[in-house]
C-alpha cells in the first residue's frame, strides 16, 4: 500500500539521532525524554583477529577514543502511519481512526474506545503526511553514517501486512525522485562518501521463503545454508552472489531484477503483499588513515619489538556490514483471505516473526537463555538485537479501527525492541598483507635500481668516451654546415644587392629618356602649331598636309609608347621597393581563404544538423507506430468516472521500457528542435511532414507538464484546423488522440468550446469509420462531459448525438470511451440537481440514450459495465427522472446492481437510489418485489 507523498521544502527536518559511539553520546542519551530504562547489556566477545600493534605513545587498546569493548546503544524504534485508502475512506467513514499522533511529545493514543485509550512512548513518531526524505534521515541516516565509519547497522520495518513496509524501505522513485525508499537513499550517501579507487562496496540481495533462503540475484540459489563462527558467532551466508558496485544506476537494476523475483500475491489485505522476508547486506571495506605521525612498534612471533617509520606504517583497514530488512507483513487469516499455498506461507511468516518476538522477549527481560536458532530469521539477525550492530526499527501502522488488534500487537512489539541494548563496536584491523606486499615491491625496485646503477657505472666510463666522440664528430659537422650556410647566404645578398643597384640605374635612365621624349613631343607639338597660324589653309597644299599628319601619328605612337614603359618601369619600381605589400596581399588572401573554408564547415555542419533533424522526425514517427501496433495489442482503454480521465490503455510490464525510451526520444527532440518549430510543421505541404509532426505533438501533449505550452504556443487551433482539413485518416486520429489528452485540463476544455472544438469532434465521429479514430474522438468528447459548466452547450452542439452515434462501430475501445462519457455527463447531472442549479429530466434521457444505457447495464467487458452502471445510478438519482427509468425497463437493472455489483460503491449507491425513491418504492410493492 503506498503512501501519499507530502514533500515541503520548508518543511522541518527531523535531527540526527545522537550516535551511541561514546560516553558523552550515551549520557545524551539517558537524559533524553524519549530514552527508556537501560537494561543490563549482553555484550559479545571482540572479534578475532584484531591488531596486536601498539604506538610508542599509547597502547593498542584504544583508538580515536573508543573501548575495543564497545559502547552501549539502545535499539532506537520510530512508528509511521499510514494513511487511510480508498477502501477505508468507505467502510471507516463513520468510524474514527483508532489511532492519535502526538508528534511533538513523540507519544502515540490507540483508543480502546470512545472514553479510554493507551499512551506510547517512541524515539520518533511519523505521520501520514511524513516525506521519504524526513523518514530516511530519521530512521536510517545515522546508522548509514555509522557504516561508513567502521560499524556495523541494521534497518528493519516491521508491521502489519499492507502498512507500506516495502514502500518505507524499497520504493525506486522512478516516476517521482520523492518517493525514494530507505535502501535507494542510503546507497546513495554510501556511494557519494566512498572512493572507488581505495574503498570496496558490495552488495548482496536475498529472501527468506518458507524457511529457505534464495538469492533474489540468482534464483537458481534457492537453499543456501547460514554458516556461524564458532569463535567469534558471526553470521554469513557464503553461497550468496556478491556485485560489486560503482555507481546509483547498476544498484538500481539490481534492486529492480531483485523484486521481480521476489514472492508476492494478492490477499485481501493488499493486491501486492510480499509472501517473504527480503535482505539487503552491504559490505564496505575502507582503509582508515592514521593521524599520528610518530612510528609504532609492531610485536612480532618471537615476542621482539620492531619499529616502523612512518613511511612504512601499517595501514588500518574498516569493514563494516549494513543490513536492511524488510520483513513480510504479519497477518490473521480471516482477514487475509488466504487458503491453499498462501496459507503455508502466512504460517511460516507468521512462525518466523513469533520467534523474533520470542528473542526480543527475551533480551529485554535480560533472560539467560536467547532462543536465536529457533528460526532462520533470528539467526541471520542475531547482531542486530542483542549484538554489535547500531539497530534502528521502523514500525508501520494502519489508522483503521478494524485492525486494532494488529496495530497493538505492532505497538507493544516497538515497545519491547526499545529495550534491547546492543554493544556497538569498531570493526577496525590491520593489513598486514597489504604493508608485506608494497614492502616486497619497494625491496624488489630497490634491488633492480642498484642493479641498473652498478652495471651503469662499470659501462659508464666507455660509454661516455664513445659519446663524446661522436658528439665531437656532430658539432664539427655541424659547424660546417653552418659556415657554408652563412656563405650562401651572404653571397646570395650580394648577388641581390648587386642586381638591386642595377635596376635603380636602368630606372633613372629609362626617366631620362622618358623626359627627353616628352621635350621633343612638346617641341614638335609647339611647332606644328606655330606653321598653322603662318600657313592660311587655303596655300597649303595637300602633300604637305599629309606629311604633317604622318608625323603626328608617329609623335602621338611615340608618347603612348613611352607613356606604356613608363608604367612599366614604375609597377617594375613600386614592386621592387613595396614588397612588404605583397606580403601583405598574400596575408589578407590567406585569411579570406580560412574564413572562406570557416563557413564552408559551418554550411556542413547545418547540412548534417538538418539531416539529424530529419532522422531524429523519422524515428519519432517509426517509434509511434511501434507503440500504436504494441498498444493495439495489449489490454482494451482504461477508463474512470471522473471528468479529468485521460485515454490511455493499460501497459504491460515489458512494454514500460519501451514507452520509456520513446517518452526520451521525443523530449529530445522538444529540447533540440524546439515547439514553435514542431508546431510550424503540422501546416507543411508533404503530407508524411505533417504526420509525423502531428505524433510528435500527441506524445507531448500526454504529458501534463507540456500541455499549457502548446495552448500558449497555439498548438490547440493548429490541432482543430488539422481536425477540420485534413483528410489523412491517420492525421485526424492523432490529432483527435492530441485534444483528448488536452481536454484532460478545465482550463483546456473552456478553450476547446470557445473555438469550436465539439462541433468538429462531432463532424469527425459522423464522417469517420476507423475504430481507433472514434476512440480518440469519444475519449475526447468523454473528457469534455464531465465539466459541470459546459453541459448545456456540449449538448446543443451535438455531443451527446456524436456519443450515440458511435456505438454503431461496436468495437469495445469505443464502447467504453462512449460509456464514460455517458457516465461523467450523468454525474454532473445528479450533482447539480443535488445542488439546486439544475432541474428537469435528463438531457441524456430526451436525446434517447436510456435505452443503449439499459442494453449494456450487464456487458460481458467490465470496462463497459462499469460505467453504464454508474451512469444508471445517477440518472435514477433524480425524482424527475423515475418514471422513465421504470418506463424504460431500467428499474431491474437497478435492483441487479444493488444485489450482484462487483463494486461496493456503486452497490450501496443504487441502494439508497431504491430505498429514496418514492416512485420505486410504489413500483417495487405494485410488482409484490420484495427489496
Amino acid at each position: 500500500m503506498a503512501f501519499a507523498s507530502h514533500n515541503s521544502k520548508n518543511g522541518l527536518h527531523a535531527s540526527r539521532l545522537d550516535r551511541p559511539l561514546s560516553v558523552n553520546s550515551m549520557k545524551s542519551l539517558a537524559s533524553s525524554p524519549t530514552a527508556l530504562t537501560p537494561t543490563s547489556t549482553r555484550p559479545k566477545s571482540a572479534a578475532p583477529g584484531s591488531s596486536s600493534v601498539q604506538r610508542r605513545n599509547g597502547t593498542g587498546a584504544q583508538k580515536s577514543g573508543k573501548d575495543d569493548s564497545g559502547v552501549s546503544g539502545r535499539v532506537r524504534v520510530a512508528v509511521r502511519l499510514r494513511p487511510r485508502n480508498a477502501e477505508e475512506l468507505a467502510a471507516d467513514a463513520d468510524f474514527a481512526d483508532c489511532v492519535e499522533l502526538l508528534p511533538e511529545l513523540k507519544r502515540l493514543k490507540l483508543r480502546k474506545n470512545n472514553w479510554d485509550c493507551e499512551t506510547y512512548q517512541f524515539d520518533e513518531v511519523l505521520t501520514e503526511t511524513a516525506s521519504q526524505k524526513r523518514v530516511y534521515e530519521v530512521v536510517a541516516k545515522p546508522v548509514v553514517e555509522s557504516v561508513l565509519e567502521g560499524y556495523n547497522g541494521t534497518v528493519m520495518a516491521y508491521g502489519q501486512t499492507g502498512t507500506g513496509k516495502t514502500f518505507t524501505l524499497g520504493r525506486l522513485g522512478e516516476e517521482d525522485c520523492a518517493d525514494r525508499g530507505i535502501m535507494v537513499r542510503a546507497m546513495e550517501d554510501i556511494l557519494a562518501d566512498i572512493s572507488p579507487e581505495h574503498d570496496t562496496l558490495t552488495v548482496s540481495y536475498l529472501q527468506l521463503y518458507m524457511e529457505t533462503v534464495q538469492d533474489l540475484l540468482a534464483p537458481e540459489r534457492d537453499n543456501i545454508a547460514i554458516v556461524e563462527d564458532p569463535k567469534t558467532g558471526d553470521v554469513s551466508l557464503p553461497g550468496t552472489t556478491l556485485v560489486e558496485l560503482k555507481d546509483q544506476k547498476s544498484f538500481l537494476e539490481l534492486l529492480q531484477t531483485g523484486e521481480a523475483n521476489r514472492f508476492a500475491s494478492n490477499t485481501k489485505l493488499n493486491t501486492e503483499s510480499s509472501r517473504s522476508h527480503a535482505l539487503l547486506l552491504v559490505n564496505v571495506k575502507r582503509s582508515a588513515k592514521n593521524k599520528q605521525e610518530k612510528d609504532f612498534v609492531i610485536h612480532n612471533e618471537n615476542g621482539n619489538s620492531v619499529h616502523v617509520s612512518k613511511g612504512h606504517r601499517v595501514p588500518t583497514i574498516r569493514k563494516s556490514k549494513l543490513l536492511i530488512v524488510d520483513l513480510a507483513g504479519s497477518e490473521r487469516v480471516d482477514k487475509s483471505g488466504s487458503e491453499g499455498h498462501q496459507l503455508e506461507e502466512a504460517k511460516a511468516i507468521n512462525l518466523s516473526l513469533t520467534s523474533l518476538g520470542k528473542c526480543i522477549n527475551a533480551l529485554a527481560e535480560n533472560s539467560p537463555h536467547v532462543p536465536t536458532r529457533d528460526s532462520k530469521l533470528t539467526r541471520l539477525l542475531r547482531d542486530s538485537f542483542g549484538g554489535t550492530a547500531r539497530t534502528s526499527l521502523i514500525i508501520t501502522i494502519g489508522p483503521s479501527p478494524r485492525h486494532r488488534g494488529e496495530t497493538s500487537s505492532t505497538i507493544l512489539f516497538g515497545q519491547r525492541a526499545m529495550k534491547v541494548e546492543n554493544m556497538v563496536k569498531l570493526k577496525e584491523e590491520f593489513d598486514y598483507k597489504s604493508l608485506c606486499r608494497r614492502l616486497e615491491a619497494e625491496l624488489d625496485k630497490l634491488i633492480a635500481d642498484n642493479e641498473r646503477q652498478a652495471q651503469a657505472i662499470f659501462d659508464g666510463e666507455e660509454d661516455m668516451e664513445r659519446k663524446l666522440e661522436e658528439a665531437g664528430t656532430r658539432v664539427a659537422e655541424a659547424e660546417s654546415k653552418v659556415a657554408a650556410a652563412l656563405e650562401v647566404i651572404s653571397k646570395e645578398k650580394q648577388r641581390q644587392q648587386k642586381e638591386l643597384v642595377e635596376m635603380m640605374q636602368n630606372l633613372q635612365i629609362e626617366r631620362a629618356h622618358r623626359e627627353r621624349l616628352e621635350l621633343e613631343l612638346r617641341e614638335n607639338v609647339q611647332d606644328l602649331q606655330d606653321k598653322k597660324k603662318i600657313l592660311e589653309p587655303e596655300n597649303i597644299h595637300k602633300e604637305e598636309l599629309s606629311d604633317l599628319k604622318q608625323m603626328l601619328e608617329k609623335e602621338c605612337e611615340l608618347r603612348q609608347q613611352a607613356e606604356r614603359e613608363l608604367d612599366a618601369f614604375k609597377r617594375e619600381e613600386k614592386k621592387l621597393t613595396n614588397g612588404i605589400t605583397e606580403k601583405n596581399d598574400i596575408g589578407e588572401i590567406w585569411v579570406l581563404k580560412k574564413r572562406l573554408e570557416q563557413e564552408l564547415l559551418e554550411r556542413e555542419k547545418l547540412e548534417d544538423e538538418i539531416k539529424s533533424l530529419k532522422q531524429q522526425l523519422l524515428q519519432v514517427h517509426v517509434d509511434a507506430e511501434e507503440r500504436s501496433r504494441t498498444i493495439g495489442k495489449g489490454s482494451s482503454a482504461r477508463s474512470s468516472g471522473g471528468s479529468n480521465s485521460t485515454i490511455s490503455l493499460h501497459t504491460p510490464s515489458n512494454m514500460k521500457d519501451t514507452i520509456n525510451g520513446q517518452r526520451a526520444t521525443i523530449a529530445k527532440l522538444f529540447e533540440q528542435v524546439g515547439l514553435q518549430k514542431i508546431l510550424s510543421l503540422l501546416e507543411s505541404e508533404d503530407v508524411d511532414v505533417r504526420v509525423h509532426a502531428v505524433k510528435v505533438v500527441a506524445n507531448l501533449a500526454a504529458e501534463e507538464v507540456n500541455q499549457e505550452k502548446i495552448v500558449e504556443a497555439g498548438g490547440l487551433g493548429s490541432l482543430l484546423t488539422l481536425l477540420q482539413s485534413s483528410e489523412d485518416e491517420t492525421i485526424r486520429r492523432v490529432a483527435a488522440g492530441a485534444i483528448a489528452n488536452l481536454a484532460m485540463n478545465e482550463t483546456n476544455q473552456e478553450l476547446i468550446m470557445a473555438q469550436g472544438g465539439i462541433g468538429l469532434l462531432a463532424r469527425t465521429a459522423d464522417d469517420a469509420e476507423d475504430p481507433q479514430t472514434l476512440r480518440m474522438v469519444a475519449g475526447a468528447i468523454a473528457n469534455l462531459c464531465g465539466n459541470d459548466k459546459l453541459q448545456i452547450k456540449l449538448r446543443e452542439e451535438g455531443g451527446i448525438r456524436a456519443l450515440l452515434g458511435m456505438v454503431r462501430s461496436r468495437h469495445a475501445d469505443v464502447l467504453a470511451q462512449v460509456a464514460r462519457g455517458i457516465a461523467n455527463f450523468a454525474k454532473c447531472e445528479s450533482r447539480g440537481a443535488a445542488q439546486g442549479y439544475r432541474t428537469g429530466r435528463s438531457l441524456l434521457i430526451e436525446d434517447g440514450a436510456l435505452p443503449w444505457i439499459v442494453a449494456n447495464a450487464n456487458n460481458e467487458a467490465s470496462s463497459i459495465r462499469r460505467h453504464i452502471e454508474l451512469a444508471l445510478c445517477h440518472l435514477a438519482q433524480h425524482e424527475v427522472n423515475a418514471k422513465d427509468v421504470v418506463s424504460g425497463g431500467a428499474l431491474w437493472e437497478l435492483i441487479r446492481i444493488s444485489r450482484e455489483c462487483s463494486r461496493e460503491d456503486i452497490r450501496s449507491l443504487a441502494q439508497r437510489t431504491l430505498n429514496a425513491s418514492p416512485t420505486f418504492q410504489a413500483e417495487l410493492r405494485r410488482l409484490h418485489v420484495t427489496y
